[in-house]
């Protein structure tokens, strides 16, 4: 893959079983049911999939299983690592990068160190030198305490093709958002990140979304991404309007505990669990997801 990817892209969950343990099976369908309702693509070991709380060889099994589903699809595939320790990522980006059916890698702002932009620089730089496909670096100030920015993801981007896009996960469509959407060349991708600015961003230039309240309604948020993109605007804005209140409930306690607990009531997943230091959702979180979901359900999906 040389180009950016573009579409709906959806970080997806880690199941867990009654016992505790990743539950494949329930991921396989999971990844099945949401490139069936019209994603263009998964993205396996993101924040939404708890990857920090899973050991190696979790790391590995869910990979292996949404490698297997893409490859079979023809759908793409992104694999988040991360972490603070430059080499330990770049080795994480060469193992997971070289797996057939993988074709990109993203990994966030290094958190917690707050290194310079010219220690960011150099650490995607060493990112996209280790991986055999192309990097998404993600962008994530709340989380990660430092901003890159516009200029610097541009002057990465010239520097080093590699590097072929960026999650923008911002809190709210700034100058600085806003002159990375009107700057991107065509080679680069801006991916909103923020799924309450989603149309938001898509109306100013993103070429895609990677939305973790896509794992659920799907459909909707495909039906989004894809008004958007061709400039039916109204279409977009009305289905935007009725997955706002979704979205909104999705993030009322921390993320995916909301969006494990709905895809539990819906019966997609076997428990709701999320592993430590996350807690299950309350049940009245998730009371309010399913209704706003229902709600969004009831509106006509755009052919």
């Amino acid at each position: 893959m040389t180009a950016p990817i573009a579409g709906l892209h959806v970080p997806l969950v880690t199941p867990f079983d009654p016992d505790g343990r990743v539950d494949l099976a329930a991921l396989r369908r999971l990844a099945e049911r949401c490139l069936a309702d019209g994603a263009e693509g998964l993205v396996a070991l993101g924040t939404t999939g708890e990857a920090f709380a899973l050991g190696a060889a979790e790391q590995e099994a869910v990979v292996a299983c949404c490698a297997e589903i893409c490859a079979e699809r023809g759908a793409a595939l992104t694999v988040g690592v991360g972490g603070s320790d430059t080499a330990g990522v770049a080795r994480a980006a060469a193992r997971h990068g070289g797996r057939a059916g993988v074709t990109a890698i993203m990994s966030s702002v290094p958190p917690y160190v707050r290194p310079s932009r010219a220690g960011i620089a150099a650490h995607f730089r060493a990112l996209a030198e280790a991986s055999p496909v192309p990097l998404i670096a993600y962008e994530h100030p709340p989380r990660t305490g430092v901003r890159f920015g516009a200029d610097a993801l541009l002057e990465l981007h010239a520097a080093e093709p590699r590097v072929v896009g960026v999650k923008l996960s911002v809190p709210v469509l700034d100058g600085d958002a806003l002159a990375l959407l009107a700057g991107a060349p065509s080679g680069f991708g801006v991916l909103a990140g923020e799924d309450a600015l989603m149309l938001a961003a898509l109306v100013h230039g993103a070429v895609g979304a990677i939305a973790a309240a896509a794992n659920c309604a799907t459909d909707r948020f495909a039906a989004l991404v894809r008004t958007a993109s061709t400039g039916e605007l109204a279409e977009a804005r009305r289905v935007h309007d009725t997955l706002l209140p979704l979205v909104r409930a999705l993030y009322a306690e921390p993320s995916p505990s909301v969006v494990k607990g709905l895809l539990h009531r819906r019966g997609e997943i076997a428990t709701p669990a999320v592993r430590l230091p996350l807690v299950p959702a309350s049940a009245g979180a998730v009371e309010a997801a399913l209704h706003a979901l229902e709600v969004a359900e009831g509106a006509a999906v755009p052919a």
